[in-house]
């Protein structure tokens, strides 16, 4: 029996509308060249719904040009400090605060700069702007006449270069770094405008406290009626079931359980229809699985040594019964060196490797809302009962003390 051709035509749309959504989601910044030039021809062919779906459910704008795609995304959590932006190398390190620092300065620099620039010339006006009075009342000083803080001033440029602002033209960065050379760049003045994913100009924001400024940034209006507090909560909500790899319960405030207890149903079902993720409720919290398992920053497991370790730390930790410190952990590692550690980088066996070890799967593992980190060392969370040995312990019909794993979100 042949398929009707408008059945066709609708499940392509919908796959088409689903890639393009998803896309968005694992980068909210595209443009017309380059990795994802495909996706983005779908995510302009499909503006319109698309720019309609995340308005209304995460209060998230969408703009679209010839060039580029942005999903001004606002995390439904200012405290999560688990993702940071990463240098644009196989490293992969984490930014400093010094690194955020001379990230807005650079991009301050750009903004008033010409389409093309040297990193020696756009290092002269982050020196000149590092000197502002309230950043040396911060503790912030920039000479970079120091080899780590060239290093620093390349990785906020690699990071740039990946996120399309900058275009090599000539040079290299590790040519700066060693004083031997310079470099020079295009710079992409549509890309860098579209940077910018808050509500009002940072410098009309009074508060002094940072998450009192973070949430000035984003504030759409008053919320003085019961419809705005619930459009609020809807938007908080869903932008947490689809950046958060678990949405806990007791994160919750109680409006907001109240909210997601009667209206769960209603926003699962819009999320799997646009992504295709799939929700797993569970007596601790929801978590919505990829079943392709590719909108992530972070995965777990992973291959290696770093993330062997991790998941065996992982099933030791959804064995306590209380909080583990570091130490403890440290220990676990040398125990597990002796017997897994054939298998391991010979890095990771020597002497003193352990506390650096340890650090790198907690992070992890907290990015991932598998544990916490308290005053009192590292507490497993519920959904770390997935990596424990043994049967999952069921609760209720329906329930387990078992989330599956999800992705860590991305802005």
């Amino acid at each position: 029996m042949t398929t009707p051709l408008a059945e066709v035509l609708d499940g392509q749309h919908a796959a088409d509308l689903r890639k393009a959504a998803r896309t968005l989601l694992k980068a909210p910044l595209l443009l017309a060249r380059g990795r994802y030039a495909d996706e983005f021809r779908l995510v302009r062919r499909h503006a319109s719904e698309l720019r309609e779906w995340f308005d209304r459910n995460t209060g998230w704008s969408l703009q679209v040009d010839a060039e580029t795609a942005r999903l001004r995304k606002i995390p439904g959590v200012f405290t999560d400090a688990t993702h940071p932006a990463r240098e644009a190398t196989r490293a992969a390190v984490p930014f400093t605060r010094r690194r955020y620092v001379l990230l807005c300065l650079a991009l301050a620099a750009l903004e008033r700069g010409e389409a093309q620039i040297a990193l020696g010339r756009l290092a002269d006006q982050v020196v000149l702007d590092a000197a502002d009075p309230q950043l040396a009342r911060a503790g912030i000083e920039f000479t970079l006449d120091r080899r780590d803080e060239r290093l620093d001033l390349a990785a906020v440029v690699r990071l740039l270069l990946g996120l399309g602002v900058l275009r090599r033209v000539a040079g290299d960065e590790e040519a700066y770094i060693s004083g031997a050379g310079d470099v020079l760049y295009d710079v992409e003045r549509r890309v860098l405008a579209g940077l910018l994913a808050t509500r009002r100009g940072p410098s009309t924001v009074h508060a002094e406290a940072l998450d009192d400024r973070l949430h000035e940034l984003v504030s759409e209006t008053a919320l003085d009626s019961d419809e705005l507090r619930f459009r609020a909560m809807r938007h908080s909500l869903t932008r947490r079931l689809l950046d958060d790899p678990v949405l806990y319960y007791d994160e919750l405030t109680d409006a907001e359980l109240g909210y997601l207890t009667r209206q769960r149903g209603f926003l699962t079902a819009r999320i799997t229809e646009l992504t295709g993720l799939v929700p797993e409720v569970r007596a601790e919290g929801i978590a919505m699985v990829d079943p392709d398992d590719d909108l992530t920053d972070i995965r777990m497991p992973e291959q290696g040594t770093h993330g062997h370790i991790t998941l065996l730390l992982a099933e030791y930790l959804a064995g306590a019964a209380d909080a583990v410190t570091a130490d403890q952990l440290a220990r676990r590692v040398r125990e597990l060196a002796a017997e897994h550690g054939g298998f391991w980088a010979k890095s990771a066996r020597d002497p003193g490797m352990e506390a650096e070890l340890v650090e790198q799967a907690v992070t992890r593992l907290t990015a991932l809302g598998l544990v916490s980190r308290t005053a009192h060392g590292i507490v497993p969370r519920p959904a770390l009962a997935r990596y424990a040995v043994g049967d999952p312990v069921v609760l209720e019909p329906g329930t387990a003390r078992m989330p599956a794993q999800r992705k860590a979100g991305s802005s």
